[in-house]
């Protein structure tokens, strides 16, 4: 079925910096008008240059042979503008020569995926695959994650495409632009596949019992973003009862609270309804899918930190010994939970899902088992699933335990997950302020955002070195983390924006404070950094 075609032809195209879309692993930008001082930066001829740029690279990178066309598998959030974009990168992707499958509303994992099924009838495996998405951005925001099955496309890659684009796009610009139909686009339910994998998963955990999940009451909240079909087609078919579930229906203007489980109204929310409906779990996850949160019967999140000890404890009881690798704003508290009650090695790495999973993947070509990669933010990635940042995977793995805990005699509900991270130290005060950096004042004397950040904390880990108070954590990975007054804070350079996030957590709120005093001094002569957070913080 082809695309909808108009020849239109768009009279004037803008001139485009191309670099300035890329998002860390992604290409994110504003699709829909309408919000003050954000013009649209992700128009139609600018998407149809990016799906070519990736048609042009994926060429490049697989170098087939001539006997068969590549093909490329589409997919999108609930967004208002996905529709638009589809079209746009089909007709970028066709431009190229290359097939296109379109999935319609699909997750991000589920796109991943369909780079390693095998099955012709579904015109799998797709040789690339592209997810149109701006995962918990607000309405006007779209974007795009790219896929092989060697996974997530990394950051050179990323700017490797943009490169590619921008000469397509000036290709535009000297001869003129114009929406043309695309050929050879095909139709196809991909999601029924990729939720039957789920299903047969929990099956399998369960001694193939056919449904292990019958009686269990588990409300899921979507977010109204593309994470509704979890309730239908994964926990019904176990024989779950998924009453009260709220938000599954995809609605791109986000009316009840922003798809995002480390966000405190989506957490509320999610915790009302299963205290509402007497649930024995509740499941939130972020617009498309890649992230996820629970929380138990007796409403207690289980997000963050408790997340990450939840599956190290079950990812541990299947590796003893492993490795889990997180990100850099991970608890004291968790490292001895998983070090000593669970007997694992926490590798505390980078922000970036993409950085805390490749360096899992790095450690193991080192000969370091790791089977865990796992990010504050709810991003999980397991070896058993192709290293793979899956919200429904790892949700499916909570469901297992509860499956196999009930099939053995175990103990029957949320209790089963509770118990395993009893004893995890948790800080009284937990807070993250934001340091901006102003980029036009002239303590910057020419240099970059980034540059006067690293001086910010080179001058801070100076300053910290002769303080007999606070010591410095003898393995860091990300800017300055310190250990004081029975807690610790971690100061570093945000992966994308001019900001040092700092982040505090101490046993109590006079704790935290003098943490932020011993901050607050040090940087105080950086005269660009608006320390107006910190500053507030720690007043009196």
């Amino acid at each position: 079925m082809a695309a909808a075609s108009s020849a239109t032809a768009i009279p004037s195209l803008d001139k485009v910096d191309f670099l300035k879309l890329q998002n860390g692993s992604d290409i994110r930008g504003v699709a829909v008008s309408g919000v003050e001082g954000e013009p649209v930066s992700l128009t139609e001829p600018v998407t149809e240059a990016i799906a070519a740029g990736f048609a042009a690279w994926l060429l490049d990178k697989k170098k087939f042979d001539a006997s068969r066309k590549l093909r490329v598998s589409i997919g999108h959030d609930s967004r208002i503008s996905a529709q638009k974009l589809q079209d746009a990168v089909s007709r970028g992707i066709a431009s190229a020569g290359l097939d296109v499958v379109q999935y319609g509303l699909a997750s991000t994992p589920a796109m991943f995926n369909s780079t390693l099924t095998e099955d012709e009838a579904i015109l799998c495996p797709a040789d690339g695959a592209i997810m149109i998405t701006a995962s918990h951005l607000p309405y006007n925001r779209n974007g795009f994650k790219f896929f092989t099955n060697d996974g997530g496309l990394g950051k050179n890659d990323i700017k490797d495409i943009l490169e590619r684009a921008a000469s397509i796009y000036s290709n535009f610009l000297a001869k003129g632009y114009s929406v043309k139909a695309s050929e050879s686009v095909k139709k196809i339910d991909y999601m029924a596949v990729y939720t039957s994998d789920l299903v047969k998963a929990v099956r399998k955990a369960a001694g193939n019992i056919e449904k292990p999940l019958e009686g269990f009451h588990i409300v899921v909240d979507a977010g109204n973003g593309a994470g509704g079909f979890f309730a239908a087609k994964v926990l019904e078919p176990l024989g779950a009862i998924t009453s009260g579930s709220q938000f599954l229906e995809p609605d791109g203007m986000f009316p009840n609270h922003i798809p995002n489980p480390e966000d405190k109204a989506a957490m509320k929310a999610i915790t009302q309804a299963v205290l509402d409906n007497k649930a024995n779990l509740g499941i939130i996850f972020d617009t498309d899918v890649d992230r996820s949160a629970a929380v138990d019967s007796t409403g207690r999140e289980l997000n963050r930190n408790r997340l990450i000890a939840l599956i190290s404890a079950i990812v541990l009881e299947e590796h003893p010994g492993t490795t889990i690798v997180t990100d850099s704003v991970t608890s004291d508290g968790l490292t001895s939970f998983i070090e000593k009650k669970l007997g694992g090695k926490h590798h505390r790495f980078k922000r970036g899902y993409k950085n805390v999973i490749d360096e899992a993947i790095r450690l193991n070509s080192i000969g370091e088992e790791s089977h865990l990669a796992i990010e504050t933010s709810g991003h999980g990635a397991l070896k058993e699933n192709h290293w793979l940042d899956d919200g429904a995977y790892l949700m499916v793995k909570l469901l297992n335990k509860l499956a196999s805990a009930r099939a053995s005699g175990k103990g029957v509900g949320s209790k089963v997950l509770t118990n395993l991270v009893e004893g995890l130290e948790e800080p009284a005060i937990a807070v993250e302020l934001r340091l901006k950096i102003n980029q036009n004042h002239p303590d910057l004397k020419g240099r970059s955002f980034r540059e006067y950040g690293e001086a910010v904390l080179q001058h801070l880990g100076n300053s910290i070195a002769s303080n007999p108070k606070l010591q410095k954590a003898p393995v860091n990975y990300e800017g300055v983390r310190v250990s004081g007054f029975g807690g610790w804070f971690l100061l570093r350079l945000s992966l994308h924006d001019p900001v040092l996030p700092l982040n505090i957590e101490a046993p109590s709120h006079e704790d935290a404070v003098k943490l932020g005093l011993e901050v607050a001094a040090a940087v105080k002569e950086f005269q660009a950094l608006d320390t107006s957070a910190l500053d507030k913080f720690v007043q009196p």
